[in-house]
């Protein structure tokens, strides 16, 4: 972890690493004993937010809010029952037609007059020795 992120887990979670996400706890705590003076001024400084933030009032809204937001808010879409198997069936479709059209270009592509046996086994007799090892 380097500094660039610990400061913005810090600025996200707080100034306590406990709070932060569980895969990133480890990496904080290598980073503030690595570097310790920065780690402290970053906690410290995100730690007096969270103070303040924690003495705040806490208001819980009314129902008249809720009502309102709930008014404006988009209507949920339910997927009709055919949708949840069509997006499948489609997949497993294209791929099969993947598959389809590798096979087809394949087949047309893999046979050659020049990889055939009888070609391969005439071209090799007809190398000159001699200008293999010249390569070499």
């Amino acid at each position: 972890m380097d500094r660039r992120r610990f400061e913005d887990l810090a600025g996200a979670y707080g100034g306590d690493i406990a709070r932060w996400p569980e895969a990133a706890r480890d990496d904080a705590a290598l980073l503030a004993a690595a570097d310790p003076e920065f780690a402290a001024a970053v906690l410290a400084r995100e730690g007096g937010l969270d103070a303040i933030l924690h003495e705040a009032p806490r208001v819980a809204a009314s129902s008249a809010l809720f009502e309102a937001i709930m008014r404006t808010a988009p209507p949920l879409r339910r997927r009709a029952p055919w949708r949840r198997w069509i997006a499948p069936a489609g997949l497993g479709a294209g791929l099969a037609a993947v598959t389809a059209a590798g096979m087809v270009i394949g087949a047309q592509f893999g046979w050659s007059p020049i990889l055939d046996k009888q070609s391969v086994a005439s071209s090799v007799a007809d190398l000159d020795v001699s200008s293999i090892s010249e390569v070499g």
